[in-house]
This record gives structure tokens, sequence and C-alpha cells, in this order.
């Protein structure tokens, strides 16, 4: 939802003629960006930051009590790139957590640097073009960014050994609960054919009842894995996004913008006490920045 806090548009332009905010290395590459003064400001901060071993974990952790608000990327129409370090939903922290820290091993120290990276986890092909170019469902995200070299899935034939088929057709069927296509139902039909071209069987995940196992069995997971959260909810694939932390316990635990706790938190429960409160929850699936 819009504030009153003075949002800064780069379609904007300035007495100059240039375009308000757009730094010189851009050449025009982002034209459509709404954040505010203290994104950016905190963006460059943290891109300059000591991360550690773990800069995902360690952008993950800088974002700890922030408040979870969701629908943050349904501000505009046209679209346009939504930067927003103030709130999180799941999706929004986990692609500004990722986008940090592929900028920092880029050795990227500006906003701008920090932008392309966000527009290319958050838009099919890395090109922000309109509501229907957004990565809308997690199966349809985590493909693009496979195939774009942005993250490897974590696997194991051992113990990842639970089917997954795909029956996305949640947005298409209940258009009533998006407000972009309330505003424009004849994209309906596009996102329906979205959704067919990405369904069927998409590989295995590690299932509920073993995401308890030790550390020293589930080896392949490091702490920082982004893990999304496999749903039984008809017509969606997945249905929460976080990052996987190894506790002192010897344990999984979730790290996430949760809409339970109204916050971004690294859960006290184990992920497998986390997900057994969630009846329609089956388990997980796992990929780690390239």
């Amino acid at each position: 939802m819009l504030r009153t806090a003075f949002f800064f548009l780069l379609t904007l332009f300035t007495s100059t003629g240039t375009r308000a905010g757009i730094m010189p290395e851009d050449n025009g590459f982002l034209r459509n960006v709404i954040y505010e003064k203290a994104d950016s400001v905190e963006v460059e901060s943290l891109l300059r930051a000591e991360t550690g071993t773990n800069d995902v974990l360690f952008y993950a952790r800088r974002f700890v009590g922030r408040p979870y608000v969701a629908h943050t990327l349904e501000m505009s129409d046209p679209e346009q790139l939504v930067v927003n370090l103030r709130a999180f939903d799941c999706t929004t922290l986990v692609e500004t957590v990722l986008a940090l820290a592929r900028t920092r091993r880029e050795g990227g120290k500006t906003f701008a640097a920090f932008l392309r990276n966000l527009e290319k986890f958050r838009y099919r092909g890395g090109k922000m073009d309109g509501y229907l170019s957004r990565l809308h469902y997690f199966s349809q995200w985590w493909h693009d960014n496979t195939d774009k070299g942005l993250i490897i899935p974590v696997e194991n034939e051992r113990y990842f050994t639970a089917p997954l088929v795909v029956r996305n057709h949640y947005m298409s069927r209940h258009p009533e609960r998006y407000t972009m296509l309330v505003a424009h139902p004849e994209w309906t039909d596009s996102i329906a054919h979205l959704e067919r071209a990405s369904n069927g069987p998409d590989g295995h995940y590690l299932p509920k009842s073993r995401t308890g196992l030790s550390r020293a069995v589930l080896s392949c997971i490091h702490d920082g894995d982004l893990a999304a959260i496999v749903t039984t909810k008809d017509g969606l694939d997945y249905a929460h996004l976080g990052f996987v932390v190894w506790g002192a316990d010897g344990r999984l635990h979730l790290l996430n913008a949760s809409s339970v706790h109204k916050k971004v938190v690294e859960e006290a429960k184990t992920l497998q006490q986390y997900l057994a409160g969630i009846k329609s929850s089956t388990g997980i699936r796992l990929w780690r920045l390239q």
C-alpha cells in the first residue's frame, strides 16, 4: 500500500531532462522503479558491509524483526520494479536477500547494480515487461532462475524421494483475488496459459517426515539454502518460502517473513515442528545461490 512517505519513481524527469535517481551506469537499463530513499541508502550500506563466509544468511538475518506485509508488489499499473526493505512478504524477502548476495559477489556496490539483480530474479528471462512477465508461481520462478544460472537445486537421491506433480491453476480460477487481474480481466487467459505450460511432473523433494534428520545425515543442506514448502492446497505448487538454518540443536530451522508472527523471524521451532503445524505441507525443496 502506498503510504504518505515520498516514493522515488525513476520514470519522473528532472528539470534537466534526465531521469531522477538513475545512476550513470544504468544507461536507461531500468526505467521504472519505486523505492524510498532509505531503501537505496540501506542497500548500498549492506553491499559495503563485511558479510563473513555466508553472505545469504548474513543478509537474511539483517532483516529479522522487519514487519510482514503482503502484496507489497501490487503498487503500480503498469508494472514497475518495487524495492522495499522496510517490510516483506516471504517472496520479496527471498528476492531481496538473493539480489544483495549476488550483487556483493559480483563486486557491485551501487543501488543500480542491486536493481539489475533484483529484476533478474523477479521476472521471466530477467526482463521486466509488464505484470505477466513477473514469475508469479514458485515452480516457474525456480526453473527460470535455474535456467539463468542464478540458483542450483539441492538434491539427494537417498532422502529427496517424494515425487512432485505441479498442478497450478489458482490465479486463473480466482482472478478476483488479484488486484491486477481485476483491473485487467483480459490477462487471465494469459495467466492460464502460463500455468498450463509449467504443469506436470517436476522432480522430487524432501518429505516432511525427514526434515527432522540431523545435520550429519542431511549434510547436502547448507545454512542459507532457499527452502520452498510443498503444499496440497488446490491449484498451488508451494505455499511459503524462507531460508534454512542449522540450529544449535543440530536440526533445521526456518528464517522467513512470517504471516503468523507478522515479521521476519528465525523460528525457534525446528523445521519439522513448524511443518507439523501446517496440515497442507508435505515437505520442502531447496536451492542454493550460484
